[in-house]
């Protein structure tokens, strides 16, 4: 029974970190940035309209397409989550059981690695090429808008690839809960957006601060990565664990 609660403790750690992860990437320069530019293309309504006062008709339109953008968003990351929980499982049959520890120790250097070059602290070339789909006109409907979700997700850039690779990696350590992880991510991800699309004015605050969020998440990822390297993630659960319960007797004594 014990052994069952510090696992739901564990996977509530991973849970809101591979939300914050998804609140991340969105947060990104990569991405928050041009998110005005990227409404006005997939609705049709400029900039200038999104980012003034909305009427019924503008909001549902704002709602609609949002929804299918992040529906192919979506489905392309967890198709991507499940290929890795797959290989993830296959492999630790193969190469070490079922202890997963070789398979945790290459995702925490992955992503300690990555947060110290999502912080500038490190560069890597080959990450800072960006890899993106580019539409000179879009397909008409909700179905342009799902096929440029599509070319958005499988596109790459330097921001989003390394913070979901590390989602991937640890959905490969962790097989039986890998898709969840992938899900929260895309949870994570969807939630600001779905927030500032209707508060597209907002952006511009949150851009002039995005360096600091991005530096606040990178700390995050290298610690993460510390945490998994070591296979410290149980002890963290059972301590968390032994706090909640200390103070609930607090509480009923």
């Amino acid at each position: 029974m014990m052994g069952m609660i510090e696992t739901d403790t564990t996977l509530i750690v991973g849970m809101f970190l591979a939300i914050g992860a998804g609140a991340l990437s969105f947060l990104s320069p990569c991405v928050l940035p041009i998110f005005p530019a990227y409404m006005s293309y997939i609705t049709g309504i400029s900039v200038k309209e999104l980012q003034g006062s909305k009427n019924s008709r503008m909001v549902k339109q704002l709602f609609a397409h949002s929804f299918f953008f992040l529906l192919a968003v979506s489905f392309v990351f967890i198709s991507l989550g499940a290929s890795a929980s797959f290989l993830g499982q296959w492999a630790q049959q193969l190469l070490i059981g079922d202890s997963g520890l070789f398979i945790q120790r290459i995702a925490g250097i992955f992503i300690v690695v990555m947060g110290l070059f999502i912080a500038g602290w490190i560069n890597i070339p080959s990450l800072m090429k960006e890899r993106r789909f580019q539409y000179t006109k879009k397909p008409a409907g909700y179905a342009g808008t799902f096929f440029i979700g599509l070319g958005f997700a499988a596109g790459w850039t330097p921001c989003i690839g390394p913070i979901f690779g590390s989602i991937l990696l640890l959905a490969a350590s962790n097989p039986g809960q890998g898709m969840f992880y992938t899900l929260m991510y895309v949870i994570g991800f969807s939630f600001p957006f779905l927030i500032l699309t209707f508060f597209i004015g907002k952006t511009r605050w949150i851009v002039r601060h995005s360096h600091i969020i991005m530096k606040i998440g990178a700390v995050l990822m290298i610690i993460m990565g510390f945490v998994l390297f070591f296979g410290l993630m149980p002890r963290i659960s059972g301590f968390l664990l032994d706090l909640v319960q200390d103070t609930w007797l607090t509480r009923l004594g």
